[in-house]
């Protein structure tokens, strides 16, 4: 099926497969700039998501599906009586553990495809997307939002221009939220690595993506790592806590720092209806059906009497073949949810930024410089927004290259998470280029 690029003012057509938060996410900019893009189909089993959704962009009744299978189907019956997709391309925010599945399908098809971090749970998934986008010859974005900010593309402006010379050393710290990791990764979808993948994975493949941005064209060489779950299991639970399972149960939940009715219920209370409360219901929450949820569902339970067993913290240490050296750590329990704390080093200056505002030195002439980059709003600091423009964008004009990688960089990226699970996990430094060369030889990618 050939890809030509678009040509005349239509908008680039999406099908929306997941219509959770991140798919919505996406979507929104559908309803911010009808011109350029326009949600025309979406796959959602869940009765309220879908209906408020398919509302929300005026999506006809007959191109609304309960799952992606059945969205898939009507596309090859369209493709076959009418030789014509439903759409230009498609969201992939469903489960990690579904990447890659709906991403062959949809490949196949020729769909471009902006897939929701990360690419796959495993690393014979991830190297089969790579072949299957590569032969489909189709835009791929990938959910590495961070690239996309007004702050990063400032801060990499700073890298690129080399302007403090070339840069050594990052330090970089993902400081995840004390409530945040509660519920994503102890009640939530990412507890438990046999349900989803390792946390490195789940929440930090975007960090190693911006650092492998930031020293490329060099690429990591070798990799360390660390890391345990400490806090979030029984053996920490407070003995005040006694043998409550719930947080509605407990006479501790006044003094708990993960107390579900302070999370969820309270907020709703004070008429905040987003994340994460949002997340436990289907529509929109209220005092009744957040109690309920706490009362029966995952949300409710004691973050010290759940199935985790994802790392709650875990350091990384990275060499790149150009010399450079890198360490990141993720870690739960801090105040700051997300806003990434990162100090560049280079031979003549230093950069040191919040994910809102950066100061730079410059050692030979001894001044710094403050800059505060635009945020547009949205999910990290207008990366969300700035991802899915770009890729709206990269469609229409059929240039993969706007989106400033490609499958290939994306699954290198993916295997330094996997090199660095290994050395974790065996106590060993692991050699990234020759993981990358065994990865592909075993999952057969050339």
């Amino acid at each position: 099926m050939p890809h030509d690029s678009r040509t005349g003012s239509e908008p680039v057509t999406i099908a929306v497969i997941g219509c959770g938060q991140r798919g919505r996410g996406y979507a929104a900019y559908a309803s911010q700039e009808p011109t350029l893009c326009k949600v025309v189909a979406i796959a959602e089993p869940r009765p309220m998501t879908q209906k408020l959704m398919a509302e929300a962009h005026l999506v006809d009744k007959t191109l609304v599906f309960e799952t992606w299978q059945d969205l898939h189907k009507a596309s090859a019956e369209t493709i076959q009586t009418i030789g014509k997709r439903l759409a230009d391309a498609v969201i992939i925010a469903v489960q990690d553990q579904m990447h890659q599945e709906v991403t062959l399908a949809f490949a196949e098809q020729g769909y471009h495809i902006l897939c929701e971090k990360p690419m796959a749970t495993t690393i014979e998934a991830c190297v089969k997307m790579e072949a299957a986008v590569k032969k489909a010859g189709i835009i791929f974005g990938m959910g590495h939002v961070l690239r996309y900010s007004p702050y990063s593309k400032a801060v990499t402006e700073v890298v690129r221009s080399g302007a403090l010379g070339p840069l050594i050393n990052v330090v970089h710290i993902e400081p995840v939220g004390y409530f945040h990791f509660a519920h994503s990764y102890v009640r939530g979808n990412w507890a438990r690595e046999e349900d989803s993948c390792f946390s490195l994975m789940t929440k930090s493949c975007h960090d190693i993506d911006i650092l492998c941005h930031w020293l490329s064209p060099g690429g990591p060489t070798r990799v360390s790592s660390f890391g345990s779950l400490q806090h979030f299991r029984k053996a920490q639970k407070p003995p005040q806590a006694g043998d409550a399972k719930r947080c509605l149960d407990c006479a501790y939940e006044r003094d708990c720092a993960y107390s579900a009715k302070k999370i969820y219920l309270e907020p709703v209370v004070q008429g905040q209806t987003g994340w994460p409360a949002a997340v436990l219901v289907d529509g929109i929450p209220d005092i009744e059906n957040i109690t309920d949820a706490l009362k029966t569902g995952p949300y409710g339970r004691c973050v010290y009497e759940c199935d985790n067993d994802v790392c709650d913290n875990q350091v990384v240490n990275l060499e790149f073949s150009n010399g450079a050296t890198v360490s990141f750590t993720m870690v739960a329990q801090t105040q700051l949810i997300c806003e990434r704390q990162t100090r560049l080093h280079f031979a003549f200056g230093e950069l040191i930024g919040d994910m809102s505002t950066f100061t730079v030195t410059d050692f030979r002439t001894r001044k710094t410089t403050h800059h505060t980059p635009k945020n547009e709003g949205g999910g990290h600091g207008g990366g969300d927004l700035g991802l899915i423009r770009t890729f709206i964008e990269a469609v229409h004009t059929g240039r993969q290259e706007l989106l400033g990688t490609d499958v290939s960089d994306v699954l290198r990226s993916h295997l330094a998470v996997f090199a660095a699970e290994k050395s974790r996990r065996e106590g060993v430094v692991v050699d990234c280029v020759q993981f990358e060369k065994e990865a592909k030889e075993k999952f057969g990618a050339l």
